[in-house]
């Protein structure tokens, strides 16, 4: 069996990464002492479970919404992992409970804020244009680039906390890891590094071309509403997201002039996303990655 016949996906955590296969996932964290902490937790996609959730253009909300499950309980495992003393004991005062409902409500509000500063504060700003530009699609066009312009600048921004960059950093050390099973070299921290950190599935070229989805889509709906504008913004998201899905899917598959023209942004857009990462990260996502392979092995071996 070659070397890269495993599809493995990733993502990076606070001082660390999570890797994704068919069955189960790994998270490997440096612990401030110094050591790695790996945890595998079994997992089965809805998709696999129920053929229905597989099928084009829903199997891609539902992997966007597992995707963001799996997200916040590796970042809270990583999260916990690199707490002080003085922090897990403030932690023990409150209940199980009070810490689960302090965590959903911190989710909510994230998700809550981004659709406010990605979807409607653009939906608005074009409203105000389209009072000087009375030509729909315009307007439509102008707002979605300024959707990307504050989504870059919100990058760029971030990108700037000492916390994100080293998680850039280790999303790096993901997409290095992954770059060099599926090039067939052995995982070593010293191999990884020689390979791009750059990958055509990354989360970072989703986001993009959803963007440019959502251009094309928006440009069609001539609502001069701004509250029926914003509304018909957020109801289209779940069909953006499942077009995008597919678009991502089928570039990362064949080797098409076009695809690869309109993902080339987003490979682009994650030399901000990422930072180059040094030997002890990428010890760190490869033991996450082999982790998450000799479970894969074990499993067709059975």
């Amino acid at each position: 069996m070659p070397n890269s016949c495993y599809s493995i996906g990733g993502q990076a955590v606070l001082e660390g990464v999570m890797m994704k296969g068919r069955h189960e996932y790994a998270v490997a964290v440096r612990t401030p002492e110094g050591t790695i902490r790996t945890e595998m937790t079994p997992y089965e996609s809805w998709s696999a479970r129920y053929k229905v959730l597989g099928v084009p253009f829903i199997r891609g909300i539902v992997g966007f919404i597992e995707s963001l499950t799996i997200g916040m309980k590796t970042l809270t495992f990583s999260a916990e992992i690199g707490m002080t003393e003085e922090e897990k004991a403030q932690e023990k005062e409150h209940s199980p409970l009070v810490n689960k409902l302090l965590m959903t409500g911190t989710v909510l509000f994230s998700i809550c804020l981004a659709l406010a500063i990605f979807v409607v504060l653009p939906s608005l700003i074009g409203s105000l244009i389209e009072k000087v530009i009375p030509v729909l699609w315009v307007t439509n066009l102008i707002e979605g680039f300024l959707r990307m312009i504050i989504f870059l600048l919100y990058i760029v921004l971030i990108s700037r906390m000492k916390d994100i960059r080293r998680v850039f950093e280790y999303h790096g050390a993901e997409h290095k890891t992954i770059n060099c099973y599926e090039s067939g070299r052995p995982l070593t921290p010293e191999n990884a590094k020689e390979c791009t950190r750059l990958h055509k599935r990354c989360g970072t070229s989703f986001l993009f071309i959803i963007m440019f989805i959502s251009i094309l889509l928006f440009m069609v709906i001539q609502v001069h509403n701004p509250l029926l504008k914003v509304l018909y913004r957020l109801a289209l998201i779940p069909a953006v997201a499942s077009i995008s899905y597919e678009v991502l899917k089928l570039s990362a598959k064949y080797d098409n002039k076009f695809l690869t023209a309109l993902v080339y942004p987003g490979l682009l857009l994650q030399k901000l996303t990422t930072r180059e990462p040094d030997l002890e990260q990428l010890e760190v996502a490869i033991q996450s990655f082999q982790a998450v392979l000799e479970k894969e092995i074990e499993h067709d071996a059975a």
